[in-house]
């Protein structure tokens, strides 16, 4: 580390639709078209089941493959054979009614892998000149292989209306296969050896999420409400920390933030997915936190015509406007164009403050071949907002107050003061060009600047005495000391990821080897105070209208972050093992540049981070996997006390994991138990201000599964168990075997909802939190559990698709956490209804 200081002067669509795949095997030389894969069998004999894709050319068809094809009904095995190997299948489904089949796992052709599966079936292979494959039973079949045996077939077809799936388009329902996430590779989620969640734009609509963090409300791992009701931001916690800092990502690109109030919104409306990636992961993308990371995915053009418009009411004058349009711009399909955005008007509960968004993503897709691809993403975000963040004391939420409760709905803060207006804008690309079967380059990158304006007025935890003489008088008990708060900051960030991907053999095994080279540039400007004059406030009979002075600022100044990795990653498959490894180098310096003492203090960090992961995929559907990965974060966070930047975070986790993918369905099952550390670990003071601790250890294990008892059934679960997270290491005596975030012994959610014939779906879920100690355990007594429950109501009727969404079904009163006295309440029931209508 080196460190120098100088002085210097003062200065949403769920509409089906296709997207270009993945190729599943870059050796083949013609994969070259998005694949569909069969999902119906035909209900009753002479029925025929059909897996459309495009046809590939013989060369293609002669080339060898790795396949890994579960055990299961043949039918069923048939369909992912098609679906892998890219070709066209139709077979009567009589010919295989009740056949099972042991699987496949090799490296064949397409009629090697055919004749492997359909051995002593009773059926033979039949090849149509233009490419498409069907089946006729052996005992009428001869060498013949011509259009006419294929055309005896017979006439009825059902065709899969199901799509291939790939790892940043949409996915039909709630349940994920792949991803990029994990890896930066189009990878089978299944075969990644850490734990990865996708929650896909079907269910954030199900769910009725209108944030971030309502849409990972039944994630494992993941405490979505960690400071109560808070209209700003989507803070999170993940295994134990904050997620939000340094960042969320956007599309694979770090939303880099300095740990202050400039922090870079999302817009669930415009995400296809969002998945989370629990555990270190700056192998891949160099400076991140210990706990995980959150990448949401973005929309992107479609092949298909899209057309949506949706309008929304819900109380507290909840109206809003969105609308997403897509499909190709010339008749050849090279130019593809996505539009989404909506406009929303709405208050805040409690104080009638503004809660108004607008939010605009155009987008556009340039394929001028097969092998080449440039998609250019921008948006555009506009929040008004008065800020429903609070808090209450102590007495009065967790413990009596001879006046009664607190009302959630009580607010205490300023309105001809409070505020938080933010304008944001980005634009960007992703780049591809597929050299030839081993080689595809890629390059993203991304531009973006943000504004933000913030102050409220805060009460504080304690009350201000008006009759000394007697301590148990109730008037003692109602006014609230406060103080003004507020930061005036801007910042701007450059990202670009540069990838060289290569597939290769090399004896038995398959490599799929990742290069790259990312670079990150963030100037950030900070004004912050958190000091001054407001006259308290009556938190049972609140009068507004007090004037409000405010100190200097605590902060004030320019912190310049710059970071540079190189990344080294082989995915390497053979048989039924996957290993994962990877390393990586990150040269990280900031730069702070102050106006209040004029002082410049500069501090440079080396890092070399490293990864290992090794999955076995059993033919059952079973793959148990272990892992050790590593993070490193350098802060552009300040001590207000040195004035210096504070130091780098790191973390190392080990895991284990077992994940069930039934043969024949999309079904997911996974566990992992966890061993994560993060050092040199960042909190906030109750006066707002920053400092490190030493380390902390979090244990824990996380349960998840997604699956579908019936075809109109859908079924979440989640279960999140943490034994140990506490702080083992700090300068501060007293902090250690406390807890620092305010983490709970059990976790848990489930949603099920069901579709009748006629097109009502019912919906319902529940999340549990348990019982905690609040932030550095510094509550009185153990804060509450608590349940919440969430429904849905849905009709769809022809183009039309009506939905009423309850979250917090009951309007229960609930304290998400509390802190050195004060504590926060949770979100009220939210009430909203959405129309939509597509062609």
């Amino acid at each position: 580390m080196t460190v120098s200081r100088t002085r210097h002067a003062s200065a949403a669509s769920t509409m089906a639709r296709r997207h270009r795949p993945a190729r599943l095997n870059p050796m083949a030389t013609a994969t070259k078209a998005a694949l569909l894969t069969t999902l119906a069998l035909g209900m009753q004999a002479g029925w025929i089941v059909t897996a459309r894709a495009q046809t590939t050319d013989q060369s293609s068809a002669e080339a060898k493959r790795s396949y890994r094809i579960p055990a299961g009904a043949l039918e069923r095995v048939l369909t992912g054979f098609a679906s892998s190997a890219g070709i066209e299948l139709a077979v009567d489904a009589a010919l295989i009614q009740g056949k099972s089949s042991a699987g496949l796992s090799g490296d064949y052709t397409v009629r090697e892998g055919f004749e492997e599966l359909l051995r002593g079936q009773g059926v033979q292979l039949v090849r149509a000149p233009n490419g498409a494959y069907s089946l006729r039973p052996a005992a009428s079949s001869s060498a013949d292989a011509g259009p006419a045996n294929a055309a005896a077939l017979p006439a009825v077809t059902v065709k899969a209306q199901a799509e291939q799936e790939n790892a940043s388009g949409e996915v039909k329902g709630y349940i994920a296969r792949r991803s990029a996430t994990g890896t930066k590779t189009d990878s089978a989620i299944i075969e990644t050896p850490q734990s990865i969640s996708v929650v896909t734009a079907d269910f954030i609509e199900a769910i009725g999420a209108t944030r971030l963090k309502e849409a990972l409300a039944y994630t494992p791992g993941i405490n979505t409400s960690p400071w109560g009701a808070d209209s700003r931001f989507d803070w999170t916690i993940l295994r134990g920390f904050d997620a939000q800092a340094p960042g969320y990502y956007l599309d694979g690109l770090q939303l880099r933030n300095n740990n202050s109030w400039a922090v870079w919104q999302t817009e669930s409306y415009g995400a296809e997915r969002i998945e989370v990636l629990r555990g270190p992961a700056s192998v891949l993308y160099g400076q991140n936190g210990a706990g995980g990371m959150i990448n949401v995915v973005s929309k992107r053009p479609t092949e298909e015509p899209l057309h949506e418009l949706q309008v929304q009411f819900g109380d507290n004058s909840r109206r809003q406007i969105a609308a997403d349009f897509s499909g190709p711009l010339d008749e050849q399909g090279k130019l593809l164009y996505r539009l989404t955005g909506l406009v929303r008007e709405a208050n805040l509960a409690g104080s009638g403050l503004p809660n108004d968004r607008v939010f605009l993503a155009p987008a556009l897709t340039w394929r001028p071949s097969n092998d080449t691809s440039l998609t250019v993403l921008a948006h555009y975000l506009k929040v008004r907002d008065g800020s429903s963040y609070g808090s209450f004391p102590e007495v009065g939420t967790l413990l009596p107050n001879p006046n009664g409760q607190f009302s959630p709905k009580t607010y205490v803060g300023e309105p001809g003061f409070d505020h938080f207006n933010q304008d944001q804008w980005m634009a960007g690309y992703l780049f591809e060009h597929r050299l030839n079967d081993t080689w595809t380059v890629r390059q993203n990158a991304r531009y973006g600047y943000t504004s933000v304006d913030y102050r409220q007025v805060y009460n504080q935890s304690d009350f201000a005495i008006v009759n000394p003489g007697n301590p148990g008088d109730p008037a003692n008990f109602r006014l609230l000391n406060r103080f003004p708060f507020g930061s005036v900051e801007n910042a701007r960030l450059l990202t670009i990821d540069n990838q060289v991907q290569a597939r290769f053999g090399l004896g038995a095994s398959q490599h799929t080897m990742l290069l790259g080279l990312d670079y990150q540039h963030s100037r950030n400007y900070q004004s912050t105070y958190n000091s001054g004059t407001v006259a308290p406030i009556d938190g049972y009979a609140p009068v507004y209208g007090s004037s409000v002075s405010t100190d200097a600022p605590w902060f004030d100044g320019y912190t310049t972050l710059t970071q540079t990795g190189f990344y080294l990653q082989d995915q390497i498959k053979w048989g039924d093992w996957v290993a994962t490894l990877g390393g990586r180098y990150d040269r990280a310096s900031t730069k702070v540049d102050s106006n209040i003492d004029g002082s410049t203090t500069r501090i440079t960090e080396h890092k070399f981070t490293k990864r290992a992961g090794l999955v076995y995929l059993h033919p059952s559907g079973w793959a148990p996997y272990v892992s050790y990965a590593e993070s490193f974060s350098p802060t552009a966070t300040i001590d207000p006390v040195t004035n210096n930047p504070l130091q780098p975070e790191t973390g190392r986790q080990y895991e284990v994991g077992l994940r069930y993918q039934p043969s024949g369905s999309k079904d997911k099952y996974s566990a992992a138990i966890f061993d994560l550390r993060r050092q040199n670990y960042i909190t906030y003071t109750t006066d707002f201000l920053p400092k490190q601790t030493g380390e902390i250890l979090v244990r824990g294990l996380e349960l998840e599964a997604a699956f579908q008892p019936t075809p109109r059934i859908n079924v979440v679960a989640a279960y999140t168990f943490t034994p140990k997270a506490e702080v083992t290491a700090s300068s501060t005596v007293t902090d250690i075997g406390k807890q620092m975030q305010a983490v709970s012994r059990n976790q848990a959610s489930l949603w099920t909802d069901y579709r009748f014939p006629f097109g009502l779906k019912l919906g319902a879920g529940a999340r549990y939190i348990g019982s905690n100690h609040g932030y550095a355990e510094s509550a009185s007594i153990p804060v509450p559990a608590y349940t919440v429950f969430d429904a849905l109501v849905e009709y769809d009727l022809q183009r039309w698709n009506l939905a009423l969404n309850l979250r917090n079904l009951t309007n229960k009163t609930f304290i998400s956490n509390c802190s050195a006295g004060s504590c926060r309440y949770g979100d009220l029931r939210k009430v909203f209804a959405t129309a939509t209508y597509r062609w």
